[in-house]
């Protein structure tokens, strides 16, 4: 392996704390390709042979995996992953027309990186937000409501290196690593960011209720 004895030691460390918390060790796998994913950017080879190691596995049994979840990325990846919905509501709501000039914008197609290495675009096919559709996601934090302008904004702001917050959040979004690091099972202390149910999710309740329907009946 090309990691240096420092990283070597963390990432012993850390493997270590992921192993602990399953009873059979090869269930540690999912969490592992995410902490790998944290040092290198991308699930790499060297990568794939530590979490072999670690977990008694083959090489080909962990690629295996990590090839099956678009999540772990094969080649390094930028430092912001950007998808655009283009599944069926949020494409009628203006999904496509954000994606074919977002992607024109930046000069890049679906899972392709910019040149600076800092956004890799991605074509999702469900955010599970319809309530907010047209939504893009950056490193799975949610942008809703979004349009081809402020699709564009947003990848500007995040390549000229500001700070850019999502919307239902008022912290900075994290870089791919740090997220990653996050879907490994460390805490990052931001847990209590979040803002809640919005009004559009409980649109159908506030209805609901206004006809006097009650849980389970009409």
């Amino acid at each position: 392996m090309t990691y240096d004895e420092t990283t070597l030691a963390q990432l012993r460390d850390d493997a270590a704390d992921i192993v602990s918390r399953y009873p059979v060790k090869r269930s540690a796998l999912l969490p592992m390709l995410h902490l790998v994913q944290s040092v290198d950017g991308f699930v790499s080879p060297d990568g794939i042979r530590f979490c072999a190691e670690r977990l008694d596995l083959s090489a080909a049994e962990v690629s295996a995996v990590a090839t099956f979840y678009t999540q772990y990325k094969r080649r390094p990846n930028g430092e912001y992953q950007v998808g655009v919905c283009v599944n069926t509501l949020c494409a009628v709501m203006g999904g496509d027309r954000i994606w074919d000039e977002l992607s024109e914008h930046v000069g890049v197609g679906n899972d392709e990186t910019t040149a600076d290495g800092k956004v890799t675009l991605e074509r999702l096919e469900c955010n599970a937000a319809c309530d907010y559709a047209p939504v893009m996601m950056v490193n799975w934090e949610f942008f809703d409501n979004q349009t081809p302008d402020s699709a564009k904004q947003v990848v500007d702001d995040l390549r000229a290196g500001k700070d850019v917050a999502p919307t239902r959040g008022p912290a900075k979004v994290c870089t791919f690593k740090e997220v990653s690091r996050v879907l490994a099972g460390f805490d990052d202390g931001r847990a209590n960011e979040d803002q809640g149910v919005g009004a559009p999710t409980l649109a159908g309740v506030k209805a609901a209720k206004a006809q006097g329907w009650k849980e389970g009946k009409k």
